[in-house]
């Protein structure tokens, strides 16, 4: 094709015409032909008018800010279950990998010595009383033979004194059968939350022991669950910095909720709330643990899943948004872009663009609201060249999911 395009046949000259020409016009008058040959083989003007290009009008806007971050979930409760007492295993009452109930009986162990000593101890009670309603019999009668002086007031004192020791043995010996009541309710082992029962360390006819380091089983809550997520501590102070200096307005909690990618890129459907920042920075890390809480009703979140939290920052209420088809990047890494002045030229600008919202930058410097930024055609045009501008196709919104 371009052999065709730049075929061109010189007009033949006679032997006798080229001797009477100077030396090398020859050459220069058949670079002009071509010249004009290829001119009229491409139909292009050497004389090319303004060309065309496609703008978008740059507005200001709210726009709330959001960012990703790394988290891992961890189990709204957990509870190790032991035994409170010593004692045999007798029956294991729940199936691994259940669903429990807090109250639940999980285990029962051996109750025999336990009614024993229930019985025991009730029977110790029932003397402490008897013994106390006969002093107290005794101490009526010396009262009344005190008026008569037939004892001596130290001895109707040490009746008295006798009667409030043996009180004093009746609640020793109530003591003592609540505790063996307390050790016999303890000898069925219950589950001390709702949640999901795992496996099982201890068989029928293990022995097992109060405050043993071992435990029985774990019940974990899964309904809602946490999701701890690191921030750093530079992230948080320009954070801070920026809501004080009025850049952005802080959302309130209702209205930033936190949502959830998880490993395999799907959004969890449901979203949660930011429940508290740690007040400590991790010394190895330099981040601080943010802790979010989520619903979790079908359990499809499991402790220590990886996932990306996306958190509100705020809303930045005069935001500048820019097409990313606007936008380039020099060979220093700096963005800049072309635009459209009052006189119908193009000017380059370098911006400031710290993050993507959806397909666009947010600019902080270089552009303002009302500029022409040129969307399209920005490989035909260079700085001070006039341009006629049409409006582009292109919303002056996200219309992805802002994050940055």
């Amino acid at each position: 094709m371009l052999k065709r395009m730049f075929q061109y046949t010189a007009p033949r000259l006679s032997r006798r015409t080229r001797r009477a020409l100077p030396a090398g016009f020859v050459g220069m008058l058949g670079l002009v032909l071509f010249a004009t040959g290829c001119e009229q083989s491409t139909g292009m003007s050497s004389e090319a008018g303004p060309v065309e290009v496609a703008i978008v009008t740059l507005q200001a806007q709210p726009v709330e800010l959001f960012d990703e971050l790394n988290g891992r979930t961890s189990a709204y409760r957990v509870a190790e279950v032991r035994p409170q007492i010593n004692g045999i295993i007798q029956k294991r009452l729940f199936e691994e990998g259940s669903q429990v109930k807090a109250g639940q009986t999980l285990y029962q162990i051996d109750p025999k010595p336990y009614r024993a000593e229930v019985e025991r101890a009730g029977a110790e009670l029932a003397k402490a009383r008897a013994a106390v309603r006969a002093i107290e019999l005794r101490t009526q009668r010396f009262e009344q033979l005190l008026e008569n002086s037939a004892v001596s007031k130290q001895e109707y004192d040490d009746a008295l004194s006798n009667l409030e020791q043996s009180k004093a043995q009746v609640q020793v010996a109530a003591a003592a059968l609540q505790a063996a009541r307390i050790n016999l309710d303890y000898t069925t082992v219950k589950s001390p939350i709702d949640g999901n029962i795992g496996r099982s360390f201890v068989t029928e006819g293990a022995l097992v022991t109060a405050n043993q380091s071992q435990a029985l089983a774990q019940v974990t809550q899964l309904d809602p669950i946490y999701v701890d997520i690191s921030r750093s501590s530079d992230e948080l102070l320009r954070l801070k910095k920026a809501l004080a200096e009025g850049n952005l307005k802080d959302a309130a909690p209702d209205q930033a909720p936190v949502t959830l990618l998880l490993e395999n890129s799907q959004q969890y459907p449901l979203a949660g709330q930011l429940q508290f920042s740690d007040v400590t920075v991790d010394q190895g890390t330099g981040t601080v643990t943010l802790r979010a809480l989520f619903p979790n009703p079908d359990h499809d979140l499991l402790p220590g899943m990886f996932v990306r939290a996306r958190l509100s920052e705020g809303v930045k209420q005069n935001a500048l948004l820019v097409p990313q088809q606007g936008v380039t990047h020099n060979r220093q890494g700096q963005a800049t872009a072309l635009v459209v002045n009052s006189e119908g030229k193009v000017e380059k600008r370098r911006l400031e663009a710290p993050r993507t919202i959806g397909s666009f930058w947010l600019v902080t410097a270089g552009l303002q609201a009302g500029d022409q930024l040129i969307v399209t055609g920005l490989q035909h045009v260079q700085p001070g060249d006039p341009v006629i501008t049409v409006p582009a196709d292109i919303p002056n919104h996200p219309q992805a999911d802002n994050h940055g």
